[in-house]
């Protein structure tokens, strides 16, 4: 099947590209800048300004869209919302048989900033006039990662858990989605375990040898009260990762560096992100209205 990836490069796209040239696949993906590579066709596309969308569509079966904006506090509704507008229309005039779309587990539950964005999106999804899978996850190991990489300081709230699952995993279970056909269902994947933030927090510290302050505190938002009652957490069919945190922290008793290729979070796919600046930065989702985590 010919199948067009959008995010290719970012950290699902990067482990997601090569299991579908596995899978027999004949693999197209879009970036906004040139690259090359013998398995994979490159093409040059901005879903932002929808330029080269409409041709690295021209004779494609199916979309991967994994392609996401969400860095810096940058507005998010320019790929999120209204690149997946115009993904569908140009995928629906090429006669694209099926699109499948990553969201996030439990954004309905508070539809705010990156989160909203993403509901919406999935909605132009089903509605968009193309066969669809929805498929929604938990947070990657390696956005953890990075984001935990990138903090001055740790604000560690221990009523918060995560459910936190390997892009790895996510991209096998994705080939398998893509090869049943579209569902025009929602459908949910986690990690293999709940762990609370404090535990989280610790044994990636242990890790990775790094001892930044932390701060015991009571994050505030919606996206935190949702997260705080398990509602980003897949339900209990879902089916579950198999690489659990610390698994991912020490495969094989080794740690691995953070980030040994930062990747294009902006652009491709990488999830709500953080640039700290001092205490008063979010700490997680991109909340609209967030007020600063309260000291405990």
């Amino acid at each position: 099947m010919r199948i067009l990836v959008t995010g290719g490069t970012g950290v699902l796209g990067r482990p997601a590209v090569p299991r579908l040239v596995e899978a027999g696949h004949e693999v197209r993906a879009i970036s906004r800048s040139p690259r090359s590579g013998r398995a994979v066709d490159w093409r040059v596309a901005d879903l932002a300004s929808g330029r080269g969308v409409r041709e690295a569509l021209e004779g494609v079966e199916a979309v991967v869209h994994l392609a996401t904006l969400a860095h810096r506090g940058r507005r998010t509704a320019s790929v999120d919302v209204e690149g997946t507008r115009l993904l569908l229309d140009a995928a629906h005039d090429a006669g694209v048989g099926h699109l499948l779309f990553l969201s996030i587990v439990g954004v309905e539950h508070a539809p705010v900033g990156y989160f909203g964005h993403k509901l919406r999106a999935e909605q132009l999804v089903k509605e968009g006039g193309v066969d669809w899978t929805i498929l929604r996850a938990t947070p990657f190991h390696q956005w953890l990662d990075q984001w935990l990489a990138r903090l001055p300081v740790h604000p560690v709230d221990r009523t918060v858990p995560w459910q936190p699952v390997d892009a790895r995993d996510v991209s096998g279970h994705l080939v398998t989605l893509l090869s049943q056909g579209p569902s025009k269902t929602v459908e949910e994947y986690g990690g293999p375990q709940v762990i609370a933030t404090d535990e989280l927090v610790a044994r990636w510290r242990r890790a990775r040898d790094r001892r930044p302050p932390a701060l015991m505190v009571r994050w505030p938002g919606r996206v935190a009260a949702a997260q705080r009652a398990g509602l980003l957490n897949a339900g209990p069919s879902a089916p579950k990762g198999r690489i659990t945190w610390a698994e991912y922290l020490r495969p094989a008793g080794r740690a691995v560096p953070a980030a040994e290729e930062e990747p294009d979070i902006a652009g491709e796919y990488g999830g709500p992100d953080v640039e700290p600046r001092g205490r008063k930065d979010r700490v997680y989702g991109q909340d609209e209205g967030y007020q600063p985590p309260t000291q405990v």
